[in-house]
Protein backbone atom coordinates (compact mmCIF):
# COMPACT_ATOMS: atom_id res chain seq x y z
CA UNK A 1 0.00 0.00 0.00
CA UNK A 2 2.71 2.40 0.80
CA UNK A 3 4.31 1.51 -2.85
CA UNK A 4 0.86 1.94 -4.15
CA UNK A 5 0.29 5.71 -2.53
CA UNK A 6 3.82 6.73 -3.00
CA UNK A 7 3.75 5.97 -6.97
CA UNK A 8 0.57 7.59 -7.83
CA UNK A 9 2.11 10.73 -5.79
CA UNK A 10 5.24 10.71 -8.04
CA UNK A 11 2.77 9.97 -11.25
CA UNK A 12 0.83 13.05 -10.53
CA UNK A 13 3.75 15.16 -9.84
CA UNK A 14 5.09 14.14 -13.21
CA UNK A 15 2.20 14.14 -15.24
CA UNK A 16 2.28 18.10 -14.97
CA UNK A 17 4.85 18.13 -16.60
CA UNK A 18 6.26 22.21 -16.15
CA UNK A 19 3.00 23.34 -15.10
CA UNK A 20 2.16 23.46 -11.57
CA UNK A 21 3.08 21.08 -9.31
CA UNK A 22 1.78 20.09 -5.37
CA UNK A 23 3.94 19.21 -2.74
CA UNK A 24 2.89 19.26 1.09
CA UNK A 25 5.18 19.48 3.85
CA UNK A 26 3.76 17.73 7.28
CA UNK A 27 4.53 20.38 10.33
CA UNK A 28 3.14 19.67 14.03
CA UNK A 29 0.84 20.91 16.01
CA UNK A 30 -0.70 25.06 15.84
CA UNK A 31 0.35 25.69 19.00
CA UNK A 32 4.73 24.00 18.34
CA UNK A 33 7.44 25.43 16.34
CA UNK A 34 7.16 23.01 13.85
CA UNK A 35 4.05 24.96 12.53
CA UNK A 36 5.02 27.90 11.45
CA UNK A 37 8.52 27.05 10.48
CA UNK A 38 6.46 24.79 8.06
CA UNK A 39 4.54 27.56 7.29
CA UNK A 40 7.59 30.05 6.80
CA UNK A 41 9.10 27.32 4.43
CA UNK A 42 5.86 26.99 2.22
CA UNK A 43 5.90 30.31 1.59
CA UNK A 44 9.62 31.05 0.95
CA UNK A 45 9.47 28.05 -1.47
CA UNK A 46 6.22 29.65 -3.55
CA UNK A 47 7.37 33.29 -3.64
CA UNK A 48 10.79 32.28 -5.40
CA UNK A 49 11.99 33.67 -8.89
CA UNK A 50 10.33 31.02 -11.41
CA UNK A 51 8.82 29.03 -8.75
CA UNK A 52 6.60 26.33 -10.14
CA UNK A 53 5.18 24.54 -7.28
CA UNK A 54 2.51 24.86 -5.00
CA UNK A 55 2.70 24.04 -1.18
CA UNK A 56 0.41 23.04 1.39
CA UNK A 57 1.79 23.09 5.35
CA UNK A 58 -0.33 20.42 7.34
CA UNK A 59 -0.57 20.59 10.70
CA UNK A 60 0.09 16.93 12.41
CA UNK A 61 0.88 15.15 15.69
CA UNK A 62 4.87 16.10 15.07
CA UNK A 63 7.75 13.61 14.26
CA UNK A 64 6.64 10.46 14.01
CA UNK A 65 3.78 11.01 12.15
CA UNK A 66 5.46 13.10 9.40
CA UNK A 67 8.31 10.46 9.11
CA UNK A 68 5.12 7.80 8.56
CA UNK A 69 3.67 9.89 6.35
CA UNK A 70 6.12 10.84 3.96
CA UNK A 71 7.11 7.01 3.94
CA UNK A 72 3.53 5.93 2.75
CA UNK A 73 3.48 9.07 0.43
CA UNK A 74 0.75 11.29 1.98
CA UNK A 75 3.24 14.16 2.17
CA UNK A 76 6.21 15.15 0.54
CA UNK A 77 8.21 16.43 2.93
CA UNK A 78 8.14 16.31 7.04
CA UNK A 79 9.48 18.43 9.95
CA UNK A 80 11.12 15.64 12.38
CA UNK A 81 13.93 15.45 15.33
CA UNK A 82 16.68 13.98 14.12
CA UNK A 83 16.19 10.83 17.32
CA UNK A 84 13.33 10.08 15.47
CA UNK A 85 15.28 10.32 11.91
CA UNK A 86 17.71 8.23 13.26
CA UNK A 87 15.59 5.27 14.71
CA UNK A 88 13.31 5.05 11.96
CA UNK A 89 16.17 4.96 9.21
CA UNK A 90 17.52 2.23 11.55
CA UNK A 91 14.47 0.11 12.28
CA UNK A 92 14.44 1.34 16.14
CA UNK A 93 11.35 2.22 18.75
CA UNK A 94 8.38 2.97 16.71
CA UNK A 95 9.95 1.14 13.94
CA UNK A 96 11.19 -1.47 15.38
CA UNK A 97 12.43 -4.49 12.91
CA UNK A 98 11.42 -2.44 10.10
CA UNK A 99 14.35 0.03 9.02
CA UNK A 100 12.84 3.00 6.57
CA UNK A 101 16.18 2.80 4.58
CA UNK A 102 14.25 5.18 1.71
CA UNK A 103 14.20 8.38 4.21
CA UNK A 104 16.12 10.82 3.21
CA UNK A 105 17.84 14.12 5.08
CA UNK A 106 17.20 17.34 3.32
CA UNK A 107 18.90 20.13 6.20
CA UNK A 108 18.21 20.56 9.90
CA UNK A 109 16.50 23.44 11.80
CA UNK A 110 16.20 24.34 15.14
CA UNK A 111 17.78 22.62 18.37
CA UNK A 112 15.58 21.08 20.57
CA UNK A 113 17.14 20.91 23.92
CA UNK A 114 16.49 19.18 26.63
CA UNK A 115 15.60 21.23 29.18
CA UNK A 116 15.29 20.42 33.16
CA UNK A 117 13.70 23.28 35.26
CA UNK A 118 13.70 22.91 39.16
CA UNK A 119 12.21 24.91 42.02
CA UNK A 120 14.40 26.80 43.67
CA UNK A 121 13.29 25.95 46.75
CA UNK A 122 13.68 22.56 46.02
CA UNK A 123 17.46 22.35 46.78
CA UNK A 124 18.18 21.20 43.24
CA UNK A 125 21.34 22.63 41.57
CA UNK A 126 22.86 20.09 40.30
CA UNK A 127 21.28 17.28 38.00
CA UNK A 128 23.10 14.93 40.37
CA UNK A 129 20.37 16.59 43.43
CA UNK A 130 17.43 14.92 41.78
CA UNK A 131 18.09 11.89 43.52
CA UNK A 132 14.85 11.71 45.92
CA UNK A 133 13.07 14.71 44.44
CA UNK A 134 9.30 14.63 42.23
CA UNK A 135 9.98 15.05 38.89
CA UNK A 136 8.33 14.72 36.14
CA UNK A 137 9.44 12.42 33.15
CA UNK A 138 6.62 13.23 30.88
CA UNK A 139 3.87 10.88 29.81
CA UNK A 140 4.41 7.22 29.10
CA UNK A 141 5.52 6.65 25.24
CA UNK A 142 6.56 10.64 24.90
CA UNK A 143 10.06 11.46 23.57
CA UNK A 144 10.47 13.77 26.75
CA UNK A 145 10.44 10.66 28.92
CA UNK A 146 12.63 9.05 26.58
CA UNK A 147 14.89 11.82 26.89
CA UNK A 148 14.70 11.93 30.80
CA UNK A 149 15.55 8.44 31.35
CA UNK A 150 18.63 8.72 29.00
CA UNK A 151 19.71 11.37 31.07
CA UNK A 152 19.47 9.96 34.26
CA UNK A 153 20.73 6.45 33.52
CA UNK A 154 23.92 8.25 32.13
CA UNK A 155 23.85 10.44 35.70
CA UNK A 156 23.40 6.61 37.67
CA UNK A 157 20.33 7.42 38.99
CA UNK A 158 17.43 4.48 39.00
CA UNK A 159 14.24 6.35 37.42
CA UNK A 160 12.41 3.35 39.32
CA UNK A 161 14.37 4.23 42.76
CA UNK A 162 16.03 6.74 42.93
CA UNK A 163 13.17 9.90 42.36
CA UNK A 164 9.43 10.22 42.97
CA UNK A 165 8.75 9.63 39.27
CA UNK A 166 5.43 11.38 37.77
CA UNK A 167 4.35 11.03 34.49
CA UNK A 168 2.50 14.36 33.98
CA UNK A 169 1.62 15.66 30.22
CA UNK A 170 3.87 18.83 29.55
CA UNK A 171 0.36 21.12 29.59
CA UNK A 172 0.20 20.01 33.38
CA UNK A 173 3.91 20.71 34.72
CA UNK A 174 3.96 24.95 35.08
CA UNK A 175 0.74 24.94 37.18
CA UNK A 176 2.23 21.54 38.90
CA UNK A 177 5.88 22.92 39.76
CA UNK A 178 3.59 26.38 40.84
CA UNK A 179 1.78 24.46 43.55
CA UNK A 180 4.43 22.71 44.81
CA UNK A 181 3.65 19.26 43.79
CA UNK A 182 6.69 18.59 41.80
CA UNK A 183 10.24 19.68 42.23
CA UNK A 184 11.31 19.45 38.38
CA UNK A 185 10.30 18.18 35.59
CA UNK A 186 12.23 17.62 32.21
CA UNK A 187 11.23 19.17 28.62
CA UNK A 188 12.44 18.32 25.10
CA UNK A 189 11.92 21.61 23.42
CA UNK A 190 12.81 24.51 21.04
CA UNK A 191 13.48 27.95 22.53
CA UNK A 192 11.67 30.39 23.85
CA UNK A 193 8.27 27.99 24.54
CA UNK A 194 5.10 29.57 26.30
CA UNK A 195 5.09 26.55 28.75
CA UNK A 196 7.84 27.34 30.26
CA UNK A 197 7.74 30.59 30.39
CA UNK A 198 4.50 30.28 32.05
CA UNK A 199 7.07 28.23 34.71
CA UNK A 200 9.48 31.04 35.27
CA UNK A 201 6.74 33.31 35.86
CA UNK A 202 4.84 32.34 38.65
CA UNK A 203 5.34 33.19 42.63
CA UNK A 204 7.47 30.20 42.89
CA UNK A 205 10.85 30.74 41.90
CA UNK A 206 12.69 28.59 39.04
CA UNK A 207 16.11 27.87 37.61
CA UNK A 208 17.55 25.77 34.80
CA UNK A 209 19.34 22.92 35.89
CA UNK A 210 22.67 22.06 33.13
CA UNK A 211 22.69 18.56 31.61
CA UNK A 212 26.42 17.82 31.59
CA UNK A 213 28.62 14.94 31.37
CA UNK A 214 26.90 13.41 28.62
CA UNK A 215 29.78 12.03 26.69
CA UNK A 216 29.37 8.15 26.92
CA UNK A 217 25.06 8.64 26.12
CA UNK A 218 26.24 10.54 22.83
CA UNK A 219 28.72 8.19 22.02
CA UNK A 220 26.32 5.24 22.15
CA UNK A 221 23.37 7.61 20.95
CA UNK A 222 24.49 9.86 17.79
CA UNK A 223 21.72 11.84 17.36
CA UNK A 224 22.31 13.80 20.82
CA UNK A 225 24.92 16.48 20.22
CA UNK A 226 26.13 19.18 22.92
CA UNK A 227 24.22 22.52 22.88
CA UNK A 228 23.22 25.39 25.26
CA UNK A 229 20.45 27.97 25.24
CA UNK A 230 20.29 31.59 26.76
CA UNK A 231 18.50 32.03 30.30
CA UNK A 232 17.41 35.81 29.02
CA UNK A 233 14.53 33.96 26.45
CA UNK A 234 13.16 34.16 30.30
CA UNK A 235 13.97 37.33 32.31
CA UNK A 236 12.16 35.91 35.45
CA UNK A 237 14.29 33.06 35.83
CA UNK A 238 16.63 33.45 38.58
CA UNK A 239 19.79 33.39 36.80
CA UNK A 240 21.56 34.66 33.56
CA UNK A 241 24.16 33.61 30.71
CA UNK A 242 23.52 30.78 29.17
CA UNK A 243 22.67 26.85 29.98
CA UNK A 244 24.23 23.87 29.17
CA UNK A 245 22.69 20.29 27.99
CA UNK A 246 22.37 18.27 25.02
CA UNK A 247 19.19 18.17 22.66
CA UNK A 248 18.65 16.86 19.16
CA UNK A 249 18.52 18.91 15.53
CA UNK A 250 14.78 19.02 14.22
CA UNK A 251 14.86 18.42 10.54
CA UNK A 252 13.51 17.74 7.60
CA UNK A 253 13.34 15.00 5.57
CA UNK A 254 11.64 12.94 2.63
CA UNK A 255 12.06 9.88 0.48
CA UNK A 256 14.48 8.78 -1.44
CA UNK A 257 12.44 8.68 -4.49
CA UNK A 258 10.95 12.75 -4.26
CA UNK A 259 12.41 14.28 -7.64
CA UNK A 260 16.00 15.49 -7.37
CA UNK A 261 14.32 19.41 -9.17
CA UNK A 262 11.87 19.44 -6.21
CA UNK A 263 13.87 19.03 -3.17
CA UNK A 264 16.89 21.46 -5.24
CA UNK A 265 13.63 24.14 -5.34
CA UNK A 266 12.78 23.68 -1.73
CA UNK A 267 16.40 23.73 -0.33
CA UNK A 268 17.76 26.84 -2.69
CA UNK A 269 14.64 28.64 -1.54
CA UNK A 270 14.81 28.21 2.36
CA UNK A 271 18.94 28.92 1.75
CA UNK A 272 18.69 32.21 -0.44
CA UNK A 273 16.39 33.40 1.86
CA UNK A 274 17.42 31.98 5.24
CA UNK A 275 17.41 35.72 7.16
CA UNK A 276 13.53 35.55 6.31
CA UNK A 277 13.41 32.12 7.56
CA UNK A 278 15.22 33.28 10.58
CA UNK A 279 12.57 35.84 11.67
CA UNK A 280 9.92 33.71 11.60
CA UNK A 281 10.12 32.12 15.31
CA UNK A 282 12.76 32.83 17.75
CA UNK A 283 13.88 29.37 18.37
CA UNK A 284 15.59 29.71 14.55
CA UNK A 285 17.85 32.82 15.29
CA UNK A 286 20.76 31.17 15.18
CA UNK A 287 20.52 28.85 11.68
CA UNK A 288 23.80 28.98 10.03
CA UNK A 289 23.76 27.52 6.64
CA UNK A 290 26.83 25.45 7.47
CA UNK A 291 24.67 24.02 10.77
CA UNK A 292 21.50 23.15 8.39
CA UNK A 293 23.81 19.99 7.01
CA UNK A 294 24.14 18.97 10.63
CA UNK A 295 21.87 16.20 11.90
CA UNK A 296 21.63 13.75 8.67
CA UNK A 297 21.04 10.06 10.41
CA UNK A 298 19.67 8.99 7.23
CA UNK A 299 21.09 9.75 3.93
CA UNK A 300 21.19 13.24 2.17
CA UNK A 301 19.02 13.90 -0.72
CA UNK A 302 20.62 13.67 -3.90
CA UNK A 303 18.90 17.25 -4.82
CA UNK A 304 20.03 18.67 -1.27
CA UNK A 305 23.28 17.62 -1.84
CA UNK A 306 23.48 19.29 -5.80
CA UNK A 307 22.38 22.56 -4.28
CA UNK A 308 25.29 22.32 -1.36
CA UNK A 309 27.61 21.48 -4.07
CA UNK A 310 27.02 24.14 -6.04
CA UNK A 311 26.96 27.13 -3.34
CA UNK A 312 30.37 25.17 -1.45
CA UNK A 313 28.96 23.83 1.36
CA UNK A 314 30.07 20.48 0.37
CA UNK A 315 32.89 18.86 -1.98
CA UNK A 316 32.20 18.36 -5.34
Amino acid sequence: MKIILAALTLLFLSSCGNSQRFISIGTGSQTGVYYPVGGAIKQLVEDAPGNTLNVSAKASLGSVQNINDVMNGSITFGIAQSDRQYQAYNGLSNWNGDPQTDLRFVFSLHPEVITLIAAEDSGIVTAADLKGKRINLGSPGSGHRGNAIAILETLGIDPDEDIQAESLTIKECASMIQDNRIDAYFFTVGHPNGSITEATTGRRKVRFIPITGMESLIETSPFYAETQFPVKLYPQAIQTGEVESIGMLTTLVTRSDTPDDIVYAVVKAVFENLDSLKEQHPALQGLTPEGMLKGGNAPLHPGAEKYYQEVGLLEL
